[in-house]
């Protein structure tokens, strides 16, 4: 039985440098933006270094400037959990003083 290799996002010329598809990097890059950690995505993806990775988002955030517009939505969507969040607490906070008097 032969083994079967692992699909990679790369067209790599053998014995080259990989090159990666541009959908690749921005899954990389996203994955970054999201809080992932560098090393862990290089360990994850396969690549050759935290540095290659820095050096996409580089490219990719001064290509397009998503950087901020990227952080300003996960800063909207933190806020807003941040806030059902609260009000989760301050029913239960309720729900435990009236059900405390009860007994």
């Amino acid at each position: 039985m032969s083994k079967s290799k692992k699909s990679s996002p790369s067209s790599a010329a053998s014995g080259g440098r990989r090159q990666f598809t541009k959908e690749f990097k921005e899954q990389a890059v996203q994955m970054l933006l999201d809080g992932h950690s560098a090393p862990s995505i290089v360990e994850r993806l396969g690549l050759s270094g935290t540095n290659l990775l820095y050096r996409w988002r580089r490219e990719l955030v001064g290509q397009s400037g998503k950087t901020t517009e990227v952080l300003d939505d996960r800063v909207r969507k933190l806020e807003a959990e941040l806030k059902r969040v609260q009000q989760e607490r301050d029913i239960l906070k309720k729900a435990l003083a009236i059900f405390g008097r009860s007994g």
